[in-house]
């Protein structure tokens, strides 16, 4: 059965075959890549751990319970997938205080691999990104083929689709936001309600970069486009930009955009204001719905590109792949694009 991913179009064309996904644990590594030095002072206490089937919020907690403190006062930049072997900071707030030793935090599936100091906590967003290393199992398609469709992905980058964990079990969660619209139910859990708002946006997100593939202008520039740069963390407003634009985008500096949905004016202009405003009023009720829960129009890069990349055939014949990708974005965006895999 094809998931909701094949759904959407493809740039490459179709995935060159099968191969096991997820098969191991260690077969998807991920490590965040936060961006910058921890200044190794100050009364927030930061810790790099390494966690196998571990899901992030229950990590945090358990240093919490580890230290004795409120688990509030335990931070960190986003969740990480729990059916792998991921790295990545937290933060524990605890001034005056020395920092723990290693032995006192660990516990099962978490072990930690660097303690040290930072005058500011971690916030959501404000890593770099992460770094993948994923091992395809017994591929039914070419070596050879498999490396030439990677340089493609790699030079001409992919859709900066969301993917599946947007959506839910399932996909129902864009089912579930039409119903809270329409006041059938109303979450009381403050998390639920912002996984159902940004289900929305995702999908819309998705619609305006399918549409404009199907148009062949998503790697076109057209008038009043917002571009950004592929961090996904600063966009060029139409009234911030200095002209030079587009020749930036054809070298790679810069992408183009498309929004994220909410209350307020598009940023866009002329061309590509009328083509979003179109495609989006083909969804009256779920951007009606976005923007009375007091979200603003905000924007993302249309195109991905994997960097630092790599791709070793192993023994036997598994492929593995390592990559960059920047915060917010989905390795499984990439891999779609070369290999399919049940699950």
């Amino acid at each position: 059965m094809e998931s909701e991913l094949d759904a959407l179009p493809y740039l490459h064309g179709r995935p060159l075959g099968r191969a096991g996904f997820k098969e191991e644990l260690a077969d998807f590594v991920v490590e965040e890549l936060l961006g910058f030095e921890p200044s190794g002072v100050g009364e927030h206490c930061f810790v790099w751990v390494e966690k196998r089937d571990l899901d992030t919020n229950v990590a945090a907690v358990r240093l919490a319970d580890a230290l004795g403190i409120r688990h509030r006062l335990v931070s960190h930049c986003g969740l990480k997938d729990r059916h792998a072997v991921t790295r990545q900071w937290f933060s524990l707030h605890i001034p005056g205080q020395p920092s723990p030793e290693a032995a006192d935090l660990e516990s099962d599936g978490l072990r930690v691999l660097r303690i040290t100091r930072n005058t500011r906590k971690l916030r959501r967003g404000i890593h770099l990104g992460n770094r993948f290393t994923i091992r395809l199992r017994g591929p039914d398609f070419d070596a050879v083929a498999a490396a030439g469709r990677w340089q493609a992905i790699v030079e001409r980058g992919v859709p900066n689709f969301f993917g599946v964990q947007r959506f839910g079990r399932e996909g129902r969660n864009v089912e579930k936001a039409l119903q809270m619209f329409r006041g059938e139910f109303s979450p009381k859990d403050r998390l639920l309600r912002g996984l159902l708002l940004s289900a929305v946006r995702s999908q819309l997100f998705n619609e305006v970069v399918a549409a404009r593939m199907a148009q062949g202008t998503w790697d076109c520039a057209l008038a009043g486009e917002v571009y950004g740069f592929a961090d996904n963390r600063t966009l060029l407003l139409i009234e911030n930009q200095r002209g030079d634009e587009v020749q930036r985008f054809n070298d790679g500096v810069l992408e183009i955009t498309a929004p994220l949905w909410g209350a307020g004016e598009l940023h866009s202009a002329a061309e590509v204001r009328g083509v979003e405003s179109e495609l989006m009023g083909r969804y009256p009720e779920l951007t009606a719905g976005l923007e009375a829960a007091g979200l603003r129009q905000e924007r993302r890069v249309m195109r991905l590109r994997p960097t630092a990349s790599e791709l070793v055939v192993m023994e036997g014949g598994d492929l593995q792949l390592s990559f960059d990708l920047p915060r917010g974005c989905y390795a499984t965006g990439v891999l779609r694009e070369l290999v399919r895999w049940d699950g």
